[in-house]
């Protein structure tokens, strides 16, 4: 299912196989959260940008249009004719996130929709369900996020309740693939490591995840309003615990130069809204630093956002024209723009793997880091 191909430090090449197809590793994954990328990318798109696999929502998709629906349609990628692997999300991050109200208890979680307040209950037994309903390639398990800072206490008890609700999504997953109807028998699930930044908390944690044996394993509650140095200390923390033959999954992260930094840090899987949100507002990421088309700056510049880049919106149109539509809100320039940095993204992770193969990622990695978080004064 996933071998490490090559090692330069903590970094690692690898190769991900699943029933859905396979993915070569360090991998973005492009999100689209209700089984579309916002600003009008369709999966189409997605192979031309250089996609290997697509995240969706497992909470959303449950709101609307009903996991019971999209299984009647053959599944997710059916539903949205992606023929490449699909990661869902397990829902725990929006439970918290975005529930009107919530109590958490230990069979779960009772909360009430952001949509309309109906009364929704989810456990672990309950998101493996929904999930199986998708028929995604991979399931995450169903956990509780907590805010950072949390309190030790708290954050101790939820990392307990993470655990016991870990080993119930194992068992009913077991089930689930089981059964003769099942859409995908060969759902995998990866486990998710809490613990705010407590590093012994996250350790522990990581070391109790760890003898489940599960197809992979995440680092979650991250990239939610901590310091960037918190985060990586984070994964310092934990990285010497997980599975050295399982895919490594830093959840909703992040910057270019924070998934640098993950896989300096040995992190195999990515997933971020970031390109597709900044390009709604017109923050584009480009190889000599990021711009943002509504500059006046812009206004008459005949170059493409980025002279580098080969992506659809680069190759026809320039700066200018991208502006132009901006201005005017004109949603062909949202989509160019997602385009751009999705494609961005995906492409750096090329550049990223060709380093690796070639025995030269720390040379990209000092070049690159200083460069990708900065202004383009060009």
């Amino acid at each position: 299912m996933f071998k490490v191909l090559k090692k330069e430090g903590k970094a690692r090449r690898g190769h991900f196989e699943s029933v859905h197809g396979n993915a070569e590793t360090p991998v973005f994954m492009d999100v689209g959260t209700c089984a579309a990328i916002k600003g009008g990318v369709s999966t189409d798109d997605l192979v031309e940008i250089g996609c290997q696999i697509e995240l969706s929502n497992t909470y959303h998709l449950h709101i609307r249009p009903g996991d019971e629906l999209i299984r009647r349609m053959g599944g997710l990628r059916k539903f949205f004719n992606w023929s490449g692997p699909v990661l869902t999300d397990s829902g725990g991050f929006q439970v918290f996130s975005l529930a009107k109200l919530r109590r958490i208890r230990e069979e779960g979680v009772y909360f009430q929709s952001h949509i309309d307040g109906k009364k929704i209950f989810m456990g672990p037994e309950e998101s493996m369900r929904i999930q199986s309903n998708l028929a995604s390639t991979i399931a995450m398990a169903f956990d509780e996020c907590i805010e950072n800072p949390a309190e030790y206490s708290y954050t101790k008890a939820s990392c307990e309740r993470t655990y016991r609700w870990l080993v119930r999504c194992r068992d009913e997953m077991k089930r689930l693939n089981s059964l003769p109807d099942t859409l995908n028998p060969h759902q995998m699930l990866f486990g998710i490591n809490q613990g705010s930044t407590y590093p012994d908390l996250r350790v522990e944690h990581m070391k109790k995840i760890a003898e489940l044996d599960l197809d992979g394993y995440a680092i979650g509650g991250l990239a939610v309003g901590e310091a960037a140095e918190e985060m990586y200390a984070t994964i310092d923390a934990v990285e010497d615990y997980m599975p050295a033959d399982k895919p490594r999954y830093l959840m909703g992260v992040g910057t270019p130069v924070n998934i640098l930094e993950g896989v300096a840090r040995g992190v195999d899987f990515f997933d971020c809204v970031m390109p597709s949100r900044n390009a709604r507002h017109g923050n584009l990421f480009t190889w000599n630093g990021k711009i943002n088309l509504i500059n006046e700056r812009y206004a008459e510049d005949p170059r493409p956002a980025d002279p580098n880049c080969r992506c659809p919106a680069c190759r026809s149109y320039s700066r200018a024209y991208m502006r132009h539509l901006f201005k005017v809100h004109e949603e062909l320039g949202l989509r160019l723009a997602v385009l751009h940095n999705l494609y961005f993204y995906n492409e750096l992770m090329q550049a990223i793997r060709d380093a690796l193969d070639e025995g030269r990622f720390h040379e990209f990695y000092r070049r690159y880091l200083p460069i990708l978080d900065s202004r383009c004064d060009d």
